[in-house]
């Protein structure tokens, strides 16, 4: 009979273990964001060596702090993201993404926080390039499901080559295997400034500017309303101007 009781009493021990391990793993999933993002867009997001590094980590990592949760990074392709989010396998991305019309049917956007727009790189001894209206009956490169590839997509007359990541359309263009690439601007001037056989064509009448801003899903309001406090604070403090002194070509 005393020998019954102390297995019973184990039991019930066993269970009230488990049961408080089962909650403090949920409440350490609760104070924790997985951040989906797309390593391949310097200066927003690259790799240096095996860490992640860039403006978008420096920023969700400032804003993580002030809405007091922990954040681990997901690195996939850019235009697995979305889908990423929607299956709940990232809570929030932070990809230089674009807040257009489009991707609001599907999810929430912050306040933006950087301004940018579609430029264009050819290489060094292209004469023929100067502009979005001179890129009909060429091959353009483009990598998918980024801003510059829904821009060429709606333009006739022209080739668009599609890349998994931004690093293999600079080596078609500097193979010539595409006659150009257009990429956001920040992005584009990382890759001219370190490559001497590429040239930078920025044409200001015909590229839209666009708004970065990070992505939640629909229903995550409550994360919104705190990110976007979270972001005004780090504007008003300097933590912005800071991070942008740290990132950005002049």
């Amino acid at each position: 009979m005393f020998k019954n009781s102390i297995i019973k009493l184990m039991i019930v021990i066993s269970i009230i273990v488990l049961a408080v391990i089962g909650c403090q793993k949920k409440q350490e999933e609760k104070n924790k964001l997985y951040v989906g993002t797309n390593a391949e867009f310097e200066p927003f997001e690259y790799r240096d060596g095996d860490k992640i590094v860039g403006f978008d980590v420096d920023l969700i990592t400032e804003i993580a702090k002030l809405i007091g949760v922990e954040i681990e990074f997901k690195d996939m392709k850019f235009d697995g993201l979305l889908p990423a989010l929607e299956s709940k396998n990232i809570d929030i991305i932070v990809a230089g993404m674009t807040a257009t019309d489009e991707r609001r049917k599907f999810v929430n956007f912050s306040d933006p926080y950087y301004e940018s727009q579609q430029t264009i790189l050819v290489h060094k001894d292209n004469r023929d390039i100067y502009g979005f209206d001179s890129l009909q009956g060429k091959n353009v490169g483009v990598v998918l499901g980024y801003t510059g590839d829904l821009a060429v997509s709606e333009m006739s007359n022209v080739n668009v080559q599609r890349y998994g990541a931004t690093s293999e359309a600079i080596i078609a263009l500097k193979s010539k295997k595409v006659d150009a690439v257009v990429l956001d601007s920040e992005p584009a001037k990382q890759y001219f400034d370190k490559n001497n056989d590429l040239k930078l064509v920025i044409s200001l009448t015909d590229s839209v500017k666009e708004e970065y801003a990070i992505a939640m899903r629909k229903e995550d309001t409550e994360l919104l309303a705190k990110v976007n406090e979270a972001l005004q604070t780090i504007k008003d403090n300097g933590t912005y101007d800071a991070l942008i002194s740290k990132y950005f070509v002049e």
